[in-house]
């Protein structure tokens, strides 16, 4: 079992020395909120192994140029952006659950008989309303001896249409 990164074990001291910095440095960088030490029972801060790293990182920005505002600014970005990832991650998880747990994925909605919404299987129909079934009024389909022939809607079969040229045989 290794050392926990976040328990604040270091002195301000020993954290200097780790970080290679002068106390007082650490001091400057507790007070402008950029590095925050935990405090001890007796109000000495105490410092992470974490606290260590961010200020490293924070003493490499500094000799890049970057001015203790704009560090404080990237390191809050940083946090942000750390804490952003950790909500889209319980989201992520949480949407997964939610999927697993959805026992009807193929769920459709259409419009009911009343313009209400209703719920379907994929590939279902609603039933249609009582009445509702019209002709097209573009053909009828007739079977007669083995042949089918096309007539115009709302012609009776009782006239050979055929012969008067409004229909050609199939």
């Amino acid at each position: 079992m290794g050392i926990d990164v976040n328990a604040p074990i270091f002195v301000i001291s020993v954290a200097a020395e780790l970080a290679e910095m002068h106390p007082q440095t650490l001091r400057q960088y507790d007070r402008l909120g950029i590095v925050r030490p935990s405090r001890a029972p007796g109000r000495s801060r105490r410092y992470s192994q974490r606290d260590i790293e961010l200020l490293r990182e924070v003493q490499k920005l500094s000799q890049e140029g970057v001015s203790l505002e704009g560090i404080k600014r990237i390191m809050e970005l940083q946090n942000q952006v750390t804490g952003l990832r950790q909500r889209v991650s319980e989201l992520s998880s949480e949407l997964e659950t939610a999927r697993r747990h959805t026992s009807d994925r193929s769920r459709v909605f259409a419009a009911g008989r009343a313009g209400d919404v209703v719920t379907l299987s994929r590939g279902q129909r609603p039933p249609a309303a009582p009445g509702s079934v019209q002709q097209l009024g573009l053909v009828s389909l007739m079977q007669r001896s083995g042949r089918l022939r096309a007539l115009p809607a709302g012609k009776s079969a009782d006239r050979n249409y055929a012969e008067e040229g409004y229909i050609q045989s199939l």
